[in-house]
């Protein structure tokens, strides 16, 4: 297999858990955006594909590595993410990182505990908001509180998919010693509904990330761009509302996202929660 296109799920930018290059963000920002979701998009399909081998997988993750740094033009989001940097005179490392996630998905299938895991949010998740930021030229000041959204974000989307990533994958981004200490092992999520003692570690892992959607509330209020920061306050509170579903539903018996009907009440939410971050005084670390 030498094409990383014959992997692709179909998934676009629309079918994702939260806004990508959505409305809010200016016109003329969304084109280095889409390049780097289109690269991320087809690396997470090649990473996720039930058909390549793993040696098929990581071939096809150096094709885009090399077509990023200018080493080769064998993968066309590679180039086109590359084109896209060079015209705006920003780093390839965001996408580099990125691609540091995906080769671990191939090759990592379990995680000993939270550090292993943030350590790996912080190559899977942490690199996206890092590079919109850098496209709108704001401050790397507000990198702690992006990490700790972005970290947060990918940790909702292991726990919504916990029981999925393990069938489908084995994969199983639970860490291990929380497991072992419910007196569990990950063969506990081919269950059809989660027993007492994985709900309650569940329930744990959504008050950890909690504390990192806490950490990142303040981040709306630290972004120049007032576009970008609507933007960020959407996802905040998505991600605050489905983190308190999780802490209430089961990720094994329930689909735990959002409904139609619940957006414009959320979207209203973010709305005021912009208004406050406007109005208070940034404090962006120095």
């Amino acid at each position: 297999m030498s094409n990383a296109a014959d992997l692709a799920s179909g998934k676009g930018h629309t079918d994702e858990n939260f806004p990508v290059a959505s409305v809010l963000i200016a016109k003329e920002h969304r084109p280095p955006v889409m390049a780097f979701y289109r690269f991320a998009r087809i690396a997470d399909d090649v990473s996720d594909s039930e058909s390549a081998s793993p040696d098929q997988k990581l071939a096809l993750l150096e094709q885009m590595r090399a077509s990023l740094t200018g080493e080769s033009d064998a993968s066309p989001e590679g180039v086109g993410l590359r084109k896209a940097l060079a015209e705006r005179n920003l780093t390839n490392q965001h996408g580099l990182d990125l691609l540091e996630a995906f080769r671990r998905d191939v090759t990592k299938l379990r995680y000993a505990n939270w550090d292993e895991l943030m350590d790996y949010c912080r190559y899977s998740a942490v690199p996206v908001g890092r590079f919109v930021l850098d496209v709108h030229g704001e401050s790397r000041a507000t990198w702690p509180a992006n990490d700790a959204l972005c970290a947060a974000l990918q940790v909702i989307n292991h726990l919504q998919d916990c029981a999925k990533d393990f069938r489908n994958l084995n994969r199983v981004y639970l860490p291990l010693d929380e497991l072992s200490s419910h007196g569990l092992r990950v063969e506990v999520l081919t269950q059809p509904k989660s027993p007492p003692a994985l709900r309650s570690l569940l329930r744990e892992l959504a008050r950890k990330n909690a504390d990192l959607l806490e950490i990142a509330r303040p981040f709306a209020g630290q972004i120049r761009d007032r576009r970008l920061s609507l933007e960020v306050s959407v996802i905040q509170t998505l991600a605050d509302d489905l983190n308190r579903k999780l802490l209430a539903r089961d990720p094994l018996a329930d689909r735990v996202h959002h409904a139609k009907w619940e957006m414009p009440g959320l979207l209203a939410r973010a709305t005021a929660m912009f208004a406050f971050a406007r109005l208070r005084p940034k404090k962006v670390p120095a």
